[in-house]
């Protein structure tokens, strides 16, 4: 969540920032809202340290009158005077209003980010050309005829928006993610594999709830009191890993990957643009993440996405680099790169790879910090993550980009070795 210190030196910096995110009247309210609880917050936190000292005081005069030998006077009646107890009990309801007000603001969008949709993003790099395709099918037809992947006994298992891999398709998509894990390896990422089901605190400390709650799968709370859900990244199961921890700041930055299905309630529609693996209730995904310095953080950045790109270009991918507006990024971001493959059946480019910085907005969430270098005081570390890959858009976009006429599909020599030829080809009737 955001500085609330932030808030009271300058609130029209942050009301101009997230007035890129949020109807600036919208902002005006919650901002208000949360100056007022906060003034409500400080005035009980005097009052109840006046009483306090006020009882300590009473106490002593009433331990040194009877150590002289005297009767303690009676403390003068305050009828205004209210309970210690009513006192701690209002602040604590205030905090926790507060603290909800605080949550449901999203980050303050960076410098260099457009106030704004999907029309304000801005396409800063573009790789390679694309492919000339006499007869262009899209890849659920190529799917088909190759033989790669099951989707009617994928919706018989699980229902509208799952699919099964077969046979070749099964051993691309894992061909994919051993490629993958093992440049993630060579960047200098450790390798995790987490539980896929997290409590809820690692859907708050990433930024996720209260506002996407529903968009999660939850367990119900007879069989997990303590509130758990099916992960929809593995950015949520690397940060929460660190939750309430002090990181060894020589250590920094961190850099961690996992691999992990990922499983989001969002519908996978029947528009050519949603169809076959492009979206979906479950699908794999690589995610890289660094906790920085806050002074690491851009080169951080820079680096996550050169890397990123790497992975698609080492495939033969030609892509686009996206730099999002306010509007289009996830709330919890302050600058989110998009890097999109090129879908010839579709006419248009779709993200494979989001690489964020979050600034220290998940870390005062989850409570991530360290402590500078001779010093006793702790500060919040900057969090970044980024997608390496998604693999259920590298699919279809293999199939599409390296489609022949008579149907085959080119394999990309880093994959060749791994899946022993060299072409897909389609499958007898």
């Amino acid at each position: 969540m955001l500085d609330m210190e932030l808030i009271r030196k300058d609130r029209e910096a942050v009301a101009t920032a997230l007035a890129k995110r949020l109807d600036p009247a919208e902002v005006t309210r919650a901002l208000d809202e949360i100056q007022r609880l906060d003034q409500e917050r400080r005035a009980l936190i005097t009052e109840i340290d006046a009483d306090r000292q006020r009882r300590k005081a009473e106490a002593r005069a009433y331990a040194e009158a009877k150590r002289a030998g005297r009767e303690p006077e009676a403390a003068a009646p305050d009828a205004g005077r209210r309970q210690l107890s009513e006192l701690e009990s209002e602040l604590d309801e205030v905090q926790a209003r507060l603290r909800t007000a605080m949550s449901e603001l999203p980050n303050l969008p960076a410098d260099d980010v457009l106030p704004g949709g999907k029309e304000a993003n801005r396409v800063v790099k573009t790789f390679g050309e694309a492919p000339v395709i006499e007869k262009v099918r899209d890849h659920v037809e190529l799917s088909r005829m190759l033989g790669l992947v099951d989707h009617e006994r994928g919706v018989k298992l699980g229902g509208s928006g799952f699919w099964m891999y077969t046979g070749m398709g099964a051993r691309l998509e894992w061909a994919l993610l051993n490629f993958l894990i093992d440049e993630n390896i060579k960047a200098g990422y450790e390798f995790l594999l987490p539980p896929h089901l997290l409590l809820d605190t690692a859907g708050f400390a990433a930024g996720q709830f209260p506002k996407f709650y529903d968009d999660v799968y939850h367990l119900d709370r007879e069989s997990a009191p303590r509130g758990q859900f099916l992960l929809p990244t593995s950015e949520t199961a690397i940060l929460g890993a660190y939750q309430d921890e002090i990181l060894e700041t020589p250590k920094l930055p961190l850099k961690r990957f996992a691999y992990t299905p990922c499983y989001r309630r969002e519908a996978a529609g029947s528009h050519s643009d949603e169809r076959g693996t492009v979206r979906g209730h479950q699908f794999n995904k690589v995610e890289i993440f660094q906790f920085t310095l806050p002074e690491q953080a851009d080169a951080a950045l820079e680096e996550m996405v050169t890397h990123a790109e790497s992975l698609v270009e080492k495939l033969g991918l030609h892509y686009q680099r996206s730099l999002l507006s306010a509007g289009d990024a996830s709330a919890s971001m302050r600058k989110t790169l998009d890097i999109e493959v090129w879908m010839p059946s579709m006419d248009k480019y779709k993200e494979v790879s989001s690489v964020s910085w979050g600034g220290d907005y998940q870390a005062r969430r989850a409570a991530i910090r360290y402590r500078e270098p001779g010093g006793k005081q702790t500060r919040f570390v900057h969090t970044l993550n980024g997608s390496a890959l998604a693999t259920s858009r590298l699919f279809p976009a293999i199939l599409e980009q390296f489609q022949q006429t008579d149907g085959s599909v080119l394999i990309p020599k880093v994959l060749q070795d791994r899946l022993g030829t060299d072409r897909l080809t389609p499958t007898p009737r």
